[in-house]
């Protein structure tokens, strides 16, 4: 009876209870490398200052996070690799012409105010990246919102460019691009597309979104769900949309959709767990982003239609937790 008992021992520990060898460390370091392509092209087409604003971005998050966690005697995460994607991701949302001071407080609200305050990883309601973006977004509208029109030269430090608006403004002074030339990220005369530095490639991008379903990190229901609902509502409203907006696949091609919608809307703290929460959830977005396209104060609407939904994720997974076997309500 000894030798029986100790075959069958039971372990007794807390939720959860599904067990994987993945650990957050693994996870990170997809996204990371799933990242790579767009901040590769990104330094390509807009040359060593979208380096710098890159590394200066991951730099201070880590840094951020690092002292925080001495200074309020915490467990040290920042092996973690978090903050790194949370550098990443800010760095990619940002015009390549943007001032360190904009970089450096943009990821203290990210890291300290998002992340930390609300207990550091797994407890922000928000996508840190996010908030720090709409942070500088609304303080430092002006730099955050002109773009370098410009050749493509990595070795020009500072180069000789003009600023403007992206292609979904109607202040746009070059002409549209075509698909082809959103899949590469410059017009054909060898001209960066002006953008945010890791959303104007396309091919990147897509190579990111390839990678991420192969290793299985994120599924493609909010992607789609949401590339889908902008598609569609460019389809039926697009109109009222910018010239470079009103075809539903140059909508989708066009400004930060394809960047937020494989790594920002997919975040697991902040995204529904539930797969029709999911659906519902990029479909939001989708909705929220061609909403403040179409009739808002600004040309794009991805960050705030995200960041909005991340507020509702709880309520839709209230909505569409499946119920346990027979389930009878009150």
């Amino acid at each position: 009876m000894n030798k029986v008992e100790n075959n069958f021992k039971l372990r007794v520990s807390s939720t959860p209870h599904i067990r994987s060898k993945c650990s957050v460390d693994d996870i990170m370091l997809d996204v990371i490398i799933a990242l790579m392509p767009a901040a590769f092209a990104g330094v390509i087409l807009f040359g060593q200052r979208a380096l710098a604003v890159l590394l200066v971005s991951v730099a201070a998050c880590v840094g951020f996070e690092l002292v925080y966690q001495v200074l309020a005697h915490k467990k040290l995460t920042i092996n973690d690799f978090s903050a790194v994607v949370t550098g990443m991701l800010l760095g990619l949302t940002m015009p390549s012409g943007v001032p360190v001071y904009v970089i450096v407080v943009a990821a203290f609200i990210a890291i300290i105010v998002t992340k930390q305050l609300f207990g550091g990883i797994g407890q922000n309601f928000m996508n840190p990246a996010l908030v720090g973006r709409a942070f500088a977004l609304a303080s430092f509208p002006a730099v955050m919102t002109s773009f370098a029109y410009q050749k493509i030269d990595f070795f020009q430090k500072t180069a000789d460019v003009m600023t403007g608006a992206t292609p979904l403004s109607d202040e746009y002074i070059m002409k549209t691009p075509t698909i082809k030339e959103h899949f590469i990220g410059m017009y054909e005369n060898g001209t960066a597309i002006p953008g945010c530095i890791g959303e104007t490639c396309v091919l990147a991008l897509l190579l990111g979104f390839a990678y991420l379903l192969i290793r299985r990190v994120i599924s493609a229901r909010i992607p789609l769900a949401y590339i889908g609902s902008v598609m569609l509502m460019t389809w039926a409203f697009g109109s009222n949309a910018s010239a470079a907006a009103q075809s539903p696949i140059l909508a989708v091609m066009s400004g930060g959709v394809l960047l937020g919608a494989i790594f920002m809307a997919t975040d697991y703290v902040t995204s529904p767990t539930t797969s029709v929460g999911q659906i519902i959830f990029g479909i939001g977005c989708g909705v929220i982003t061609c909403v403040i396209r179409f009739w808002g104060g600004y040309p794009e609407g991805v960050t705030y239609a995200i960041l909005l939904m991340n507020v509702l994720t709880p309520l839709i997974d209230r909505w569409t937790m499946p119920k346990p076997f027979g389930y009878v309500k009150k």
